[in-house]
């Protein structure tokens, strides 16, 4: 269970990122944008792990003797790929107003990395769907935060939010080679 929370914790941390931004850009409306972000961050990074959870449960009788392999892998790829992600230069343009249809592709964008992660729930002992539940919710929750933050103090915990996700994702996938 434990491993569960970590993982949700880690995964959050880009819906995070984004929703730091946005609160920065659109301090007016905290509250409408930290609740319209919950729900769009949450529900996709719910959605998301499943859909990997299933395609895992698919192929797993295949790679079974490799999952513990290809967890790590997964794992570690998207914690590298937000690591580097942290250190860019923010290219993303300023979003004048933040619509259904805006907040619909940054849900997506954000939560790709979850559906590969949902892979390693196949060899977590939780069931699939509290999993599910709970990286929803702990996203939703990191989401509304991260607007707040963001209206209040700006994008500088941006980045550094999106780094501590991609290393607790690596450490994450570790463990997952000593299950």
């Amino acid at each position: 269970m434990l491993e569960l929370v970590v993982l949700a914790l880690a995964l959050s941390m880009d819906a995070f990122a984004v929703s730091i931004g946005l609160g920065a850009k659109h301090q007016s409306q905290t509250r409408s944008l930290a609740i319209r972000c919950a729900a769009y961050f949450g529900g996709f990074q719910g959605i998301m792990p499943l859909v990997g959870y299933l395609g895992g449960k698919g192929v797993l009788s295949w790679v079974e003797a490799y999952a513990h392999v290809i967890a790590f892998v997964l794992l570690a790829l998207i914690g590298l790929k937000m690591l580097y992600e942290s250190f860019q230069e923010e290219i993303g343009e300023d979003i004048c107003k933040i619509t259904h249809r805006v907040l619909y592709v940054l849900a997506i964008a954000t939560s790709i990395d979850a559906m590969a992660a949902g892979f390693s729930l196949t060899i977590l002992d939780v069931h699939p769907f509290v999993a599910c539940l709970i990286i929803a919710a702990t996203t939703s929750v990191f989401s509304a935060l991260g607007v707040v933050i963001g209206a209040r103090s700006g994008t500088w915990l941006e980045s550094k939010a999106e780094a501590f996700g991609g290393v607790v994702l690596i450490l994450l996938g570790f463990k997952m080679l000593l299950i």
